[in-house]
């Protein structure tokens, strides 16, 4: 059984040792509850659990404290791949929602999986998820202020591997700030966010440039070939540099092998597989 999260990126000259420090402990803490979930629930539970932990915490962009878009309003995007079953879920840009990847939870049962919107907001007041406001008082002085927008890059998720050999994979973002309101990024889409029973992949970084590389889904699939995790993330990398992409991935495959890799330093990230690793 194991575990791995990204918490997006931070650029390390524009944050302090405090910060840093901060979500160290932060994924720490996450990766060590995610593991210990991971021993009584499945994949596709505990990618949940893992990723709603990540969404509640202001640190990470995504759930609370999530970006704002140019019209002053926060929407979210989540989506869910269960490589059991090979289902795909996700809501895209929703409104006033706690955990975006619940609610890409719930739709896994449906035959409807992908919402966006009204319509998703609409499915998720259905089905017991309260009016919420992410906006936290830092976020709301970033967009008054229009700060630096290279500073924006992230989003949070989780893959597993459970103990009958079952992997899920989860990604969840509040976007990158000031965007076109209703923007579409990677991580309601397969290229963001894939897995099937040989791997799972979620992605962060440039939205845009996820999706022009088809990133998490090509590496699953070079995986479903054959080719071993950490080569296929770094085949897919090498194309990504074509275009200068700017990403970020963490995998595990059927084999029990755990990877993460990213273009633009620096991705945070956390891992567990009986012991924990945090980024440095």
């Amino acid at each position: 059984m194991k575990v791995i999260i990204h918490g997006g990126f931070f650029s390390e000259s524009a944050t302090n040792q405090k910060t840093k420090k901060a979500k160290q402990a932060a994924l720490n803490a996450v990766v060590a509850e995610a593991f210990e979930y991971l021993q009584h629930h499945t994949a596709l539970e505990t990618v949940i659990y893992a990723v709603s932990l990540l969404e509640d915490n202001d640190l990470f962009n995504a759930g609370l404290g999530s970006q704002i878009q140019s019209d002053g309003k926060v929407r979210l995007s989540a989506s869910l791949m269960d490589g059991k079953s090979q289902k795909f879920s996700g809501v895209i840009n929703i409104e006033n929602v706690k955990n975006p990847i619940q609610i890409s939870g719930q739709l896994i049962a449906y035959d409807d999986r992908v919402l966006s919107g009204d319509g998703a907001l609409h499915f998720a007041r259905q089905h017991g998820h309260e009016y919420f406001d992410p906006i936290t008082s830092e976020r709301q002085e970033e967009f008054e202020m229009k700060r630096n927008q290279q500073e924006r890059k992230g989003t949070v998720g989780c893959v597993a591997l459970d103990g009958d050999g079952n992997i899920a994979a989860g990604t969840s973002t509040g976007g990158k700030g000031f965007e076109i309101p209703c923007r579409v990024s990677d991580s309601a889409t397969v290229a963001g966010n894939f897995a099937n029973k040989f791997a799972g992949i979620s992605c962060t970084g440039v939205g845009e440039d996820i999706v022009n590389a088809a990133l998490a889904a090509k590496i699953v699939t070079r995986v479903s070939d054959g080719i071993s995790l950490a080569d296929a993330c770094k085949k897919s990398f090498e194309e990504l540099k074509r275009f200068d992409g700017f990403a970020g991935v963490i995998g595990i495959s059927y084999t029990g092998d755990i990877f993460h890799m990213d273009s633009h330093p620096y991705m945070v990230w956390a891992s567990n597989d009986g012991e924990i690793r945090v980024f440095d």
